[in-house]
């Protein structure tokens, strides 16, 4: 089994200075197994909210939960969210007999019921499957392939993951979206979900996918909102600022797991994805999400101009204005736009990066870095 090194890292930092975490992602990222390396199944202090002799002991929620002591799992928290006011009392006890490590799959239900129960009491640590840098450099061609997902990462051939991967769209569109309370019909969310991955890396303009779903613009809207909210999608934010010139101030989008990008384009094997005419794109979205997972910045963007200058990540992190292009090519070069970048956004540096193994500078402040070795690989 592959050790989650950082993921595990990040839980057990924020279980140290909260009182409650919420460890939150897709189905099937491995949430569940994250949490079981804190505290075993068979615990009094483990809870699944989808097992029936979990949902008996929670019958009277009080009585079960307040003579705990230690750490306690509850997983799948979103099919109680009456738990939230209660973990509010739960915490608040001193001295404090019981952390809290609540798990779930529905981000936007689940942080607005905390922030409403549990403002100042809790903290959110986002899983998003397998990353790079606890998998290694050497793995990178198939992580970029399959995905971070567990079961698509480690099946026995590229033809199994693709099959896991497919079936697993088809599941989380008729199963668990309905699950989570969303009723928008199976079909139009996968023809919406195709139409995405076809404007993956791409600035989004809701209008061509409303004509060709005949639905209005507002109804696209909503439904990017939805997959963004469950993690399926990254809604990237411009940043514009007062430069003189005329900027893009449409989101970026991206289906954030390279895996299933591929499996909406029906690529199935390196092969396919290498022929294929979003090979770009689809480096580029997997870079950004590594290096987002890497760095995690205070805030990101990307920025672009209407004559064409562009830089696909603008993140600021403890005061610093760090650009980073991501480039599928054997040796990235100097280019207009980040020269022009440089100068207009007064980036403190700019980070190249791209698949190769060699680490160069372009200029003083810009530096090619193999992607591996920015995320930490080894």
């Amino acid at each position: 089994m592959l050790t989650r090194t950082t993921d595990l890292a990040l839980v057990r930092t924020a279980l140290r200075r909260s009182r409650i975490v919420a460890l939150l992602g897709p189905r099937q990222c491995g949430k569940t197994t994250l949490a079981r390396a804190f505290v075993a199944p068979e615990s009094p202090n483990y809870f699944d909210l989808e097992d029936p002799a979990s949902l008996a002991r929670l019958a009277e929620p009080e009585t079960s939960l307040r003579p705990l002591k230690g750490l306690v799992v509850i997983d799948e928290v979103q099919r109680r969210p009456e738990l939230f006011p209660l973990l509010r009392v739960l915490a608040d006890r001193h001295p404090m007999p019981a952390r809290f490590l609540v798990l779930g799959s529905a981000a936007p239900d689940l942080l607005r019921q905390a922030s409403e129960s549990l403002a100042g009491r809790i903290e959110t640590v986002s899983l998003e499957g397998f990353r790079l840098a606890d998998l290694g450099a050497d793995a990178q061609p198939r992580h970029w392939l399959r995905g971070g997902f567990p079961l698509a990462f480690t099946a026995r051939s590229d033809a199994d993951s693709f099959v896991w991967r497919r079936q697993f769209l088809q599941t989380f569109l008729e199963r668990d979206l309905p699950q989570l309370g969303m009723g928008t019909p199976a079909a139009a969310l996968h023809r919406f979900w195709s139409m995405v991955a076809h404007y993956h890396g791409q600035i989004w303009n809701a209008a061509d996918p409303a004509r060709a779903l005949g639905v209005n613009e507002s109804t696209v809207r909503r439904y990017l909102d939805l997959m963004t909210g469950v993690f399926m999608v990254r809604q990237l934010p411009p940043w514009f600022e007062n430069l003189g010139k005329r900027q893009v101030k449409a989101p970026k989008v991206y289906v954030r797991d390279s895996g299933l990008l591929h499996a909406l384009l029906g690529l199935g094997t390196q092969r396919d994805l290498e022929h294929h005419p979003k090979l770009g794109a689809s480096w580029e979205g997997y870079a950004v999400e590594e290096v987002l997972k890497a760095l995690r910045p205070d805030e990101a963007y990307y920025w672009a101009t209407h004559n064409g200058a562009e830089i696909d990540l603008v993140l600021f992190k403890k005061g610093r204005r760090i650009g980073v292009e991501c480039k599928r090519a054997d040796a990235p070069t100097f280019t207009p736009s980040m020269r022009i970048a440089l100068a207009d956004l007064k980036l403190d540096e700019l980070i190249v990066v791209y698949p190769g193994e060699r680490r160069y500078r372009l200029d003083k402040r810009v530096e090619v870095v193999p992607l591996a070795e920015l995320v930490g690989a080894e």
